[in-house]
């Protein structure tokens, strides 16, 4: 799977500005792993041959994360959890390169292969990329044609570990955005029920403990979610259950 003009030595140095370049303009992850796969699909693609690009993130406590180079927006990697295996799943389970450089004569996971197949494919090339912590990742090319020679696989997998560089950067921004979301989504949860709690207790002359507890209670008993119980208290005091919460980033 190696772009016909593209050297054997070639280092690919420049994919982590590409991908700098990228994720400013994709915050998104899904935005950004589109423009990834096709960027890797344009850069490594044979001459004359068509060849596709997914990949895949996995984070703790998020959703799977995949996306594609194809034009029409359609995966071939849930045919291998649809077909309980493949290339992409083994390469994950063992951290290491699965060539399956002919589909024609690979007798591994048969049905996967036939429904590869059927969408024209002769050849997977499924690299792992090297990620921060517990994220883990995986890039996964098809190719029209097989794949002939150990260089093609070389080049790939240099492409890859420049691009898990850029990708591990790009995912621990992202986390420091969604650690900072997260913290100002709790500070206005924090925010309401501490309102209602204090005008709990200003009627009923309780301590703040005891405010808390009554507002509990009234969340299990009505089968509601803490906050909408102490919004609910706010909008009863003040006529509005809109609240302010200063948040200095």
């Amino acid at each position: 799977m190696l772009k016909a003009g593209v050297p054997e030595g070639e280092d690919f140095a420049d994919v982590a500005l590409h991908l700098q370049e990228s994720f400013l303009q994709n915050p998104e992850v899904e935005a950004f792993l589109r423009d990834l796969a096709e960027y890797a699909a344009s850069r490594l693609a044979p001459l004359n041959h068509e060849c596709c690009c997914e990949i895949t993130v996995l984070r703790p406590k998020k959703p799977a994360a995949t996306a594609g180079s194809r034009a029409d927006g359609a995966l071939l990697s849930p045919l291998e959890s649809h077909h309980g295996d493949g290339p992409g799943l083994l390469a994950m389970r063992t951290g290491s390169t699965v060539l399956v450089a002919d589909l024609r004569r690979e007798q591994r996971w048969p049905e996967y292969v036939r429904a590869v197949r059927r969408h024209g494919f002769l050849s997977v090339l499924s690299i792992p990329a090297a990620l921060e912590g517990d994220a883990r990742g995986m890039m996964t090319f098809y190719c029209t044609a097989p794949v002939d020679t150990t260089d093609k696989i070389n080049v790939a997998e240099t492409f890859v570990r420049q691009a898990s560089k850029g990708l591990t950067l790009a995912l621990r921004m992202l986390k420091l955005e969604e650690t900072r979301d997260g913290m100002s989504a709790a500070m206005q949860t924090r925010t309401v029920i501490d309102l209602a709690t204090g005008a709990i207790m200003a009627q009923n002359r309780c301590s703040q403990a005891a405010a808390f507890k009554l507002l509990k209670d009234a969340s299990n008993s009505r089968n509601m979610k803490l906050r909408e119980v102490a919004a609910a208290v706010v909008a009863s005091v003040a006529g509005v259950a809109d609240t302010f919460t200063y948040f200095d980033e």
